[in-house]
């Protein structure tokens, strides 16, 4: 699952991996489309079958259209057991009884240095938006700045999607984020994210079974992390699809001016920039005169735009390139 980054023309660094799932779209995938496509709508009714079937299309559609201008077609992608709610189901299933027998935490994905790592820095990023010193490229942002709201980390609102045995969250719990939410597919993980914060005092954290790409929640946060989980989403045979839906979803999950920090192993810095580029295409050109969406709402501007990325993972050499196995991205909500 690991990638490599080559240094790009600027200081950053950047990340290559595999090539990716390939965006070729047959009759299967449209079908396959029409039954996963769970979203809801703006008002959060169910979409019917043949409005969840039009909108799968008009997606995948759009995402080849998109492809087609690239100077190189995509391989075949790569899929995993990881990509499979089994697995974790399984996975958890073991740490769980772990714990119990033996107190054992689990594993922790990424590692425990990646993910203080992930959380200083996320905590630095939200004191800065609260001070209004955004980064030059999104400093004339329009979104409703989060610092003339809630002035300290108390006062953001903060979901782990794919929260595991949530330790993320008592990381975040321990330099004073405390409305704290963890959702996980696996009700193992879930079980186990609780007897872990319920051992080491952190009471306050709610955990909650709730799927991502068919989410029930109905409140929207300041802060959402993924550690991981859109890696999983990506490994799943059908995860060119899933991981439309899963932008979509987590798109209404984010408040305006919030933050979604992504963590990955298998997408680069630049590879997730541009996945967010494609949804914020897809909206617009979803808003065209004519559209359904265009009669019934007014245009509303791009769902996200890049605000950071960490610079500081460990790097190493590999056939004279050097890379980092980690990136870890930032992007405010409009």
């Amino acid at each position: 699952m690991a990638g490599m980054r080559l240094l790009p023309e600027d200081p950053d660094v950047a990340q290559v991996r595999p090539t990716a799932a390939a965006d070729l779209i047959s009759d299967d995938d449209r079908s396959v489309a029409a039954d996963s496509w769970s979203i809801k709508s703006e008002y959060g009714s169910t979409l019917d079958d043949e409005q969840r079937h039009a909108d799968a299309t008009e997606a995948l559609n759009y995402r080849a259209d998109y492809s087609s201008d690239k100077d190189e077609q995509e391989g075949e992608g790569v899929s995993s057991m990881l990509g499979f709610q089994s697995y974790w189901d399984a996975a958890y299933a073991d740490e769980l009884a772990n714990f119990r027998e033996h107190g054992h935490t689990g594993e922790v994905w990424f590692g425990g240095d990646v993910m203080e790592n992930v959380v200083s820095w996320t905590k630095r990023l939200c004191m800065d938006i609260c001070k209004n010193h955004l980064p030059n490229h999104v400093a004339d942002a329009d979104s409703e700045p989060v610092g003339q709201r809630e002035k300290d980390m108390s006062g953001w609102s903060v979901l782990d999607i794919g929260t595991g045995n949530g330790l993320l969250l008592q990381e975040l719990a321990k330099q004073g984020f405390s409305d704290l939410t963890g959702t996980d597919y696996s009700e193992g993980a879930v079980d186990l994210a609780r007897s872990l914060a319920d051992r080491d005092g952190f009471t306050n954290v709610k955990f909650l079974v709730d799927d991502i790409l068919e989410t029930k929640l109905d409140k929207r946060f300041l802060l959402v992390m993924d550690k991981g989980t859109l890696d999983a989403i990506g490994l799943h045979p059908d995860g060119p699809i899933k991981r439309i839906i899963y932008w979509d979803s987590v798109s209404r999950l984010v408040a305006p001016g919030g933050l979604l920090v992504i963590t990955s192993c298998n997408s680069t810095k630049d590879e997730l920039v541009e996945e967010v580029d494609t949804l914020n295409q897809r909206r617009v050109a979803c808003q065209r005169p004519g559209t359904v969406e265009s009669q019934e709402a007014s245009v509303d501007p791009p769902p996200f735009r890049y605000l950071d990325h960490i610079r500081t993972y460990p790097t190493f050499t590999f056939g004279g390139s050097v890379g980092s196995r980690v990136a870890t991205v930032a992007f405010l909500r409009n």
